[in-house]
């Protein structure tokens, strides 16, 4: 009986990763889909790819989980392309 009351609920779930196979049908190359949990290790590989600002590296005293990954932040990209800028 409880499955049957939470179904709609379910269906809710299922739909994003329903549209995002529907979408991967459509394209070439095929992007790379990750299903991931929390707290799981996909999860920070995922959240590195997002935003690399945050790492191991990080001394600024910003609050948030440590991810490693040898992508640079966004701040250190644009600063070693100006640093390259001026001295040309």
């Amino acid at each position: 009986a409880s499955s049957r009351e939470h179904i709609h609920f379910k269906n809710l779930l299922i739909a994003p990763q329903t549209d995002a196979q529907r979408i991967m049908d459509q394209r070439f190359p095929v992007p790379r889909y990750i299903v991931c949990d929390q707290h799981k290790s996909e999860a920070r590989f995922v959240i590195a790819k997002l935003n690399p600002s945050l790492t191991h590296n990080t001394n600024d005293g910003s609050a948030g989980e440590r991810i490693f990954t040898d992508d640079v932040s966004l701040r250190v990209f644009m600063e070693h392309l100006m640093k390259l800028a001026v001295q040309s």
